[in-house]
């Protein structure tokens, strides 16, 4: 129960202070499950943090949902769920009962432009970290698709579905290399 409880808190701490979106949690989500924590390995966490892109559905509750279930199992993921949601839902309540009030307020408006390049700037972090380690043709493999997404409109579906078959050609062929 007591891990259960610290699953919820983190999250919870991790969903109230977060602002941006799902991209701009997992700096947050990492500083804590890996580095504050010693929930899971840098490793597994990009591992999670990859089956959580690929997964349909927020990134960061696919990322809740995976640290918490592999912290204790479905308990774990409800418990991370819960916390990563109930900051959320509950300033979006709130923010839809004033906000008519308050819109044309300058204040607002200024304290929303401000914190625009914080959000950025919490978007490309994670973009960095994963960046970490990846060999110079892999970086070459992300630009393009990076450019197919953007430039072209192409789906990342598609792309992601075609990144997961080389990925699976390329390590049977790999295999292959270092049986003979």
């Amino acid at each position: 129960m007591k891990m259960l409880l610290q699953i919820f808190v983190t999250f919870f701490k991790i969903g109230v202070f977060t602002f941006g979106g799902g991209y701009a949690m997992i700096p947050l989500i990492e500083a804590e499950v890996i580095d504050r924590r010693g929930w899971i390995a840098r490793k597994d966490f990009l591992e999670l943090l990859t089956l959580a892109q690929s997964a349909p559905g927020p990134i960061a509750l696919n990322t809740a949902v995976f640290v918490g279930y592999k912290m204790n199992r479905y308990a774990g993921a409800l418990a991370a769920v819960m916390g990563v949601v109930v900051p959320s839902f509950t300033i979006i309540l709130l923010i839809a009962m004033f906000f008519a009030d308050v819109r044309d307020n300058v204040w607002v408006d200024a304290a929303f432009r401000g914190m625009r390049p914080a959000v950025v700037a919490l978007i490309v972090a994670p973009i960095i970290g994963l960046a970490r380690g990846m060999s110079a043709v892999m970086m070459a493999v992300a630009a393009a698709v990076a450019v197919a997404v953007w430039y072209w409109g192409l789906s990342p579906v598609w792309l992601l579905v075609a990144g997961a078959a080389a990925g699976a050609l390329w390590a049977a062929y790999a295999g292959k290399e270092v049986k003979r």
